[in-house]
Order: C-alpha cells, then sequence, then structure tokens
C-alpha cells in the first residue's frame, strides 16, 4: 500500500491499514481572493496523486476541499490573526462585493484545477455556506471547557486546556511569545489563545457578518476546516494533506479544534508539501515573480507541463520551478505523445510487467515520482520492449500521472510519400477496380520495395512509409 511522510509523527508509514477499502482525506482548499499560483497548485497535485494512487490498489477515495470564502485575515502567520478579511479587501480594491469576488477567484481556480486534471472532490464546502456547522462547533468547545466568551463577543479557543498543542509543528504552547500588539481584547486570557468567533465591532462591515449566540461577527480561519472535515468526513478520518506553510499555526490549531470536540485523535495522518520557489525565489507580489497556470499556456506551453515539472521533484522536498524546467517538460510531454501514439499502430502486447512493477513501487514509496518518470524514461529507450507493451504500460502509468498521454493518438501527420508513389497508387486502385489482382499484388511489391506499405480497408487502400 501508499506509504507516506506523517509530519506529526515525524515518519513514513502506511496510509490505509491492511484490509481497509475506504481513504477518507481532507485537503485545505484555496482562499478565493486572487488566482491562485503555481506554487499553490502544487499541493493540490500532491493531494491528486494520493488520491489515484490510492485508488489503483483497489481502495476508494472520497475527498473533501474547502473554499475558504471568508474569515482568513491578512496577519496568518499569527497564532490569532489580525487584521482585514482578505476577500474583503481585495472586493474593496476591486469595488464589487465580497461575494462576486469570491466567486470570481472561486471559478478561475476550479479552471486551473481542470487544466492541471485534477480530479474534483465528493465535497467541495464554502466556508460561508457552513456558518452554523462552525456556531455547532464553537458551542461544543464551550461547553467541553475548550473555549470562553469575552465580553466584546469574541470567542477564543483555551490553548492551555490542549495539552498536546504543537506535535504537529514543535511549537509548544511554553515556547510561544506574545506577538507585538498594542491591543489586546479584553478578557482574553492567555496570549497563545486564539479567535473562533471574531466580533465584527463597530466597524463598518455589511458584508460576511452573521448573528450568533454571542453577537454579530464572523468565523476564525481555523474552526472552518474543522466544523467542515468533522461534518464531511467523520470525526475520525485517515488523511489531511496541505502545504508545509499551513502545518503552523493553522493545522496545529485545527488538530486542537477537532480532537477537543471529539475526546479523541481525529485525523490519522497528517501530510504535508514542500514550499515551490520560482527562479530562485518565493513567489511573491512584491518580487513579481508570481506565476499562475493561464501565464504557462500563455507562453504556449501546456498546463500539465506543471504538473509534470513538480512530479519531477519528490513532494516533501523544495524545487526551484524555472521557465526552462517548464519548457524542458512540456517537451517531454510532447515527446511522449508522440512515441504513444506510434506505439498504438503496432500490434497489443501486454505490459512490460517489469517496468510497471517498479513504476508502482516508486509512487508507493512514499510518492517517489522523480524515479517513477526515470522507469518511464527507462522504458522509452528499451528497444528490447515490443512498441505494444510501451505503449500499454505509459497508459497504465498515465492513470496516475493524468499527463494525457493518449491525446495525440490518430493525430499524426503522415510521413510524404516517395516519389512515384502515388501514380502507382493510382495504378494500383485502378488494377483492384478491374479486380486484375495480379498487378494489384505486382504493383503492392513494387510499393512495398519504395518503403510503401498498403493496406485495403472497406473504404479503400491506405497507405503508410514504412
Amino acid at each position: 500500500m501508499l506509504r507516506l511522510y506523517d509530519t506529526r509523527h515525524r515518519q513514513v508509514e502506511e496510509i490505509v491499514p491492511g484490509g481497509r477499502r475506504v481513504l477518507r482525506m481532507y485537503t485545505c482548499g484555496p482562499t478565493v481572493y486572487r488566482y491562485a499560483h503555481v506554487g499553490n497548485m502544487r499541493s493540490y497535485v500532491l493531494a491528486d496523486l494520493i488520491r489515484r494512487v490510492t485508488e489503483r490498489h483497489g481502495v476508494r477515495v472520497i475527498a473533501c476541499r474547502n473554499v475558504t470564502d471568508v474569515g482568513h485575515l491578512v496577519d496568518d502567520a499569527e497564532i490569532d490573526p489580525t487584521g482585514e478579511d482578505k476577500v474583503l479587501a481585495q472586493a474593496r480594491q476591486e469595488g464589487r462585493s465580497a461575494l462576486e469576488v469570491a466567486r470570481f477567484y472561486e471559478d478561475a481556480f476550479n479552471a486551473d484545477a481542470a487544466a492541471l486534471n485534477l480530479r474534483p472532490p465528493e465535497y467541495t464546502p464554502r466556508a460561508t455556506e457552513s456558518i452554523e456547522l462552525m456556531v455547532e462547533l464553537i458551542a461544543k468547545l464551550i461547553e467541553r471547557g475548550h473555549a470562553y466568551a469575552v465580553p466584546g463577543g469574541s470567542v477564543y479557543f483555551d490553548a492551555a486546556s490542549f495539552p498536546s498543542y504543537g506535535e504537529i509543528s514543535g511549537n509548544r504552547l511554553d515556547q510561544l511569545k506574545p506577538g507585538h500588539r498594542i491591543e489586546v481584547e479584553p478578557g482574553k486570557r492567555f496570549h497563545a489563545d486564539w479567535a473562533l468567533w471574531k466580533a465584527a465591532g463597530g466597524e463598518a462591515r455589511p458584508e460576511m457578518t452573521w448573528e450568533t449566540p454571542w453577537g454579530r461577527g464572523f468565523p476564525g480561519w481555523h474552526i472552518e476546516c474543522s466544523a467542515m472535515s468533522l461534518r464531511f468526513l467523520g470525526d475520525s478520518f485517515d488523511l489531511h494533506t496541505g502545504g508545509i506553510d499551513l502545518r503552523f499555526p493553522h493545522h496545529e490549531d485545527e488538530r486542537a479544534q477537532s480532537d477537543a470536540a471529539a475526546g479523541h485523535e481525529v485525523v490519522a495522518h497528517w501530510v504535508h508539501g514542500e514550499h515551490l520557489l520560482f527562479e530562485g525565489r518565493k513567489m511573491a507580489k512584491s518580487t513579481g515573480n508570481v506565476v499562475h497556470v493561464s501565464d504557462v499556456a500563455a507562453a504556449g506551453l501546456d498546463p500539465l507541463a506543471v504538473r509534470l515539472a513538480v512530479m519531477e521533484h519528490r513532494y516533501r522536498q523544495q524545487m526551484n520551478l524555472t521557465w526552462e524546467t517548464l519548457r524542458a517538460a512540456d517537451r517531454t510531454l510532447r515527446r511522449w505523445r508522440t512515441r504513444v501514439a506510434e506505439w498504438a499502430e503496432a500490434p497489443s502486447r501486454p505490459m512490460a510487467a517489469e517496468y510497471a512493477a517498479r513504476f508502482q513501487a516508486a509512487l508507493d514509496d512514499d510518492l517517489d515520482t522523480p524515479l517513477a518518470l526515470r522507469v518511464l524514461r527507462e522504458l522509452e529507450r528499451d528497444e528490447s520492449q515490443p512498441p505494444g507493451a510501451r505503449f500499454e504500460t505509459f497508459l497504465h502509468a498515465d492513470h496516475i500521472l493524468a499527463l494525457d498521454l493518449a491525446s495525440e493518438i490518430g493525430k499524426l501527420t503522415p510521413a510524404p510519400l516517395p516519389a512515384g508513389a502515388s501514380e502507382l497508387l493510382e495504378e494500383r486502385a485502378k488494377a483492384r477496380a478491374a479486380k486484375d489482382w495480379a498487378a494489384s499484388d505486382r504493383l503492392r511489391a513494387e510499393l512495398a520495395a519504395m518503403g510503401v506499405r498498403v493496406t485495403d480497408t472497406p473504404e479503400g487502400q491506405v497507405a503508410t512509409t514504412e
């Protein structure tokens, strides 16, 4: 079965125990206030690969990926983030409503996901449509002594009530220092407590606020994923994925909330993908090196070159993507599609079993995609393997790689016929119409000597160069 590196346990572990036939997986989805860049998409390619590899073992995957359209504040690196809601800030900048902005960028994300052949999850709940779930969860946490309301209308998680806080990231509560903020909301007990619900206060904020037993306000970012994962996957599921930047504080806080509500460990395995740099730097608007999937297509490259390029590195290794890397991946894609189309013309053969087994073993071993791709390159060069066997093996691999390797089948441009071949073909067509089979066979032999293979079909003769 598939083995992955568990961030919390600090080791590679089997993800689905023997005998299990269902895997439940949650992936933190996009915050829909801007276009996702290729670094963001690397995390979703990871989740898609996990799903595809798992399904090849006959295990059904039930996936949930949320849409964060409220509650993600600007200062998200802090344990208790502050600042303006990212969606609202973008809405003000664009002169549109927050929901218009959120739906626009949600649609853009879905288009990017489709371009990268990401299989849609079974559940894609939106935060704004899950407020009731969050309110119910917050009330449960208050009832169980893990959260408390303050006079201003906010509700905080009592971090000290969860003794195993820090097991994912290594950040222990006694080591966390207070942030450099001038104002702390009255009633907050401990600097590391974080808001489950934030009071709207006196600010002019007609959008993205809701009435609750504690007053009008909006949810904290972390409570959203707890509420949605518990609702759609249950209080015990197998796998939670996301980018390494979400490990702290988001996933640390999410684990505390979910486990405190359920009374036990909710997520069996936490798996994180590493950062993606572009041209040696972290992608950021300020540095001007943000690259979107649409930018790749605008450069004349297949968007799936992004998918192939990120698979050239192990998911938990930081990688540096460049335009040259993307162009090289695009060239590989086109070459493989051409080879698969050529091999499709050959007689069918069983898969190259040894190569297929090595390919699968590489993926099962903590998603070693670089090794899996090297196996395919080796098979591509192995002329001892019949074309039909290479065809079947590459198509088998593409069920996981999802690179559309069969897309050129039937589209190859035939090589030009040698001089004089067209005249012989015309003469042979007349001989066949006259039922002069001896002349037809003689002309076929002459064409074969020129390197032209003739196949007779119900629609007429078809000539190809050998």
